[in-house]
């Protein structure tokens, strides 16, 4: 899932970690869904290769996220889309004659883009990241991060970090998922790095004699997969390399564990085949604690 404000370059970061150094076999769009008023949810099928395994992954874009003068509530399509793809998951799981292999569409991790104003979260980020890191792995982003200087950027990083300890906001990797103290170790440095600083670009160009993504300036080509220019490549490998299988089963044993346990005591023992008809689809309990928060 791909969240943030028009203008961030979602798309562009998108086509940036489908291009660099990771197979991209093919992108064709498989379903568009309208919701009106808000938000267009896009998804977008690949078939990647990594290290001679093939994969295929479904990036979810949401143009229009933020865009409204009144964004109020403008998280609950999103929360409705993510409770959509659990209660599909969990249909084809009660069947009695289920299939081997049960498709699955529900929404990892999302990454969410932070505008880089260098200053401080939005009340509507802090308030998205409150409600969704619940339901959903969540990875936030500063994007466009060239835009800021390298002080900038890191007193930006470190507000952020405050920001979602004092919010109660618990991001990808979670502290409380960790399963040994070398995965503590490993995901401490990734906790001190978030959010990650992000630059996306699709363009190639030349540098001391090889093709690079990057952005050109008239100081100079900001090097996309260069560490020591911006943060892209400690996301792409986190989410395509290191942690894939881990955020998978996070989503699995936590997050649509919490949606089952949950849909199997409201049925009292009498499941309904049917989803469940809350508003937005945003289930009781989630409703009375936004209007807590």
């Amino acid at each position: 899932f791909l969240l943030g404000q028009s203008g961030l370059g979602k798309s562009t970061l998108m086509n940036t970690l489908f291009k660099s150094k990771v197979s991209r076999k093919s992108a064709q769009p498989d379903l568009e869904e309208r919701i009106p008023k808000t938000i267009e949810i896009k998804s977008i099928s690949h078939d990647i290769e990594e290290k001679g395994v093939r994969m295929k992954l479904t990036v979810i874009d949401t143009p229009g996220f933020g865009d409204q003068i009144n964004n109020e509530n403008c998280w609950q399509p999103i929360m409705k889309f993510i409770n959509e793809q659990y209660e599909a998951y969990l249909q084809e799981e009660i069947h009695i004659n289920r299939k081997k292999r049960i498709p699955d569409t529900r929404v990892h991790c999302c990454i969410y883009f932070i505008p880089p104003t260098g200053h401080c979260l939005r009340p509507l980020d802090v308030e998205f990241m409150r409600r969704l890191s619940k339901v959903v792995n969540i990875v936030p982003v500063i994007a466009k991060a060239d835009t800021l200087t390298l002080e900038e950027r890191d007193f930006f990083k470190q507000t952020i970090r405050e920001e979602l300890r004092a919010n109660g906001i618990d991001v990808y990797p979670q502290k409380e998922f960790d399963e040994d103290a070398e995965d503590r170790l490993i995901n401490e440095k990734i906790r001190e790095m978030i959010p990650f600083a992000v630059v996306g670009s699709d363009q190639e160009y030349q540098v001391n004699g090889k093709r690079i993504l990057g952005r050109k300036t008239k100081w100079g080509t900001i090097e996309v997969e260069n560490i020591a220019h911006c943060e892209f490549a400690y996301l792409r490998d986190l989410l395509i390399r290191t942690h894939m299988q881990n955020i998978k089963d996070i989503t699995s044993n936590i997050h649509y564990e919490t949606y089952r346990v949950r849909r199997l005591n409201e049925s009292n023992g009498h499941f309904s085949t049917q989803p469940p008809d809350h508003a937005n689809g945003v289930p009781p309990q989630l409703e009375v604690l936004s209007h807590e928060m």
